[in-house]
């Protein structure tokens, strides 16, 4: 697992610096801008790494609790004092540090989760018993969503995985989608914005702010096979907005041609494989819900990620693990693969 985490980090600072080098000459007038700040993020989080996997990972139930008030109270901060980019409120500045605490409460929901579940094992057989279960999730999804639908979209996705895979009954899940699905159905149509993003995802030919996924789509088509080869992006040249975060992948595909997305892809199904694994072998329920929970969280957002940069959902800004540009994306998501290291055992 370390081993293909490593080839990740190591092969997204090649890509990122390739696609935004560009942007950090025209914004910043340094081309490694982006690849230095996402360097210094990229080694705090794998020194995190190297010591929560040091930590035996009983001892996060302890925190459970208080994590997820955390989680709730820096979310309910975002929305009073956050700072906002792009007309989103997603940020929390500390001094000359900022970082989105919805990469937080992705991990608090996971350890809270596999501490409440664990403690009821054997009664998840009742359809009432998992309702409660995803009820304390709902007041966090429902903040994050405020701003960030695609987060709240990712939490709910964890939490429904980590519940589906701890009960033995498949029966309640049919109701919660449809359930589900109504929700956000009334949640789309509550704002208009929300329903202008559907119709711009069937025709965005159609409408202005259709022109970062058709771009995107040009560079996918562009690479063809092979790709234009690491580096010579044209898309990237000003054309595709802010291409070093949501649309990476749209360059690789342009850079590497179909080859090198497929090895990409290939390195994400290897790493969520590895998570399937420790889950199974875990010692004891708490420690196979941590893997479940990281799996689900890896999973929803690589499938969510390349589905927006394809244009087969509805553009909603998630970014690609470990290989998007995102400080505190990358810090989180190597301290959650230092919790499951702990669970697999590699490391003493």
């Amino acid at each position: 697992m370390a081993a293909v985490v490593i080839v990740l980090l190591l092969a997204g600072l090649v890509l990122l610096h390739s696609t935004s080098a560009y942007n950090g000459r025209v914004k910043f007038h340094d081309e490694w801008y982006y690849l230095k700040k996402q360097g210094f993020a990229t080694l705090i989080g794998l020194l995190g790494m190297v010591f929560v996997a040091k930590i035996d990972y009983h001892r996060w139930a302890v925190l459970a609790v208080p994590g997820y008030l955390a989680a709730v109270a820096l979310s309910v901060a975002v929305m009073l004092f956050g700072d906002e980019y792009n007309g989103s409120k997603r940020w929390l500045s500390l001094g000359p540090f900022s970082f989105q605490p919805s990469e937080f409460a992705k991990v608090a929901v996971i350890i809270f989760l596999a501490w409440l579940i664990s403690r009821h094992a054997g009664r998840l057989d009742r359809f009432r018993r998992l309702l409660l279960t995803l009820v304390p999730v709902l007041p966090i999804a429902g903040l994050v969503g405020a701003s960030n639908l695609s987060t709240a979209i990712i939490i709910l996705g964890i939490a429904v995985v980590m519940i589906f895979v701890s009960s033995p009954k498949y029966s309640p899940f049919i109701w919660m989608g449809s359930a589900g699905a109504a929700f956000m159905a009334v949640f789309l149509a509550m704002e208009s914005y929300r329903l202008e993003r559907l119709a711009v995802w069937r025709d965005p030919e159609k409408y202005e702010k259709g022109y970062q996924t058709l771009q995107g789509l040009y560079a996918i088509g562009s690479g063809g096979v092979f790709g234009r080869g690491l580096g010579n992006s044209v898309q990237k040249l000003g054309f595709l907005p802010e291409a070093q975060n949501d649309m990476i992948f749209s360059i690789i595909c342009e850079e590497l041609g179909l080859v090198g997305a497929g090895a990409v892809i290939l390195l994400f199904l290897l790493l969520i494989w590895r998570f399937f694994i420790t889950a199974v072998r875990a010692p004891d329920l708490f420690g196979a819900l941590i893997a479940s929970g990281a799996m689900a969280h890896i999973m929803i957002q690589v499938i969510l990620n390349i589905a927006v940069v394809t244009n087969s959902i509805p553009n909603t800004g998630i970014t690609l693990p470990f290989i998007s540009y995102g400080g505190t994306s990358v810090v989180f998501l190597l301290l959650e693969i230092g919790v499951v290291l702990n669970v697999s055992g590699l490391v003493e």
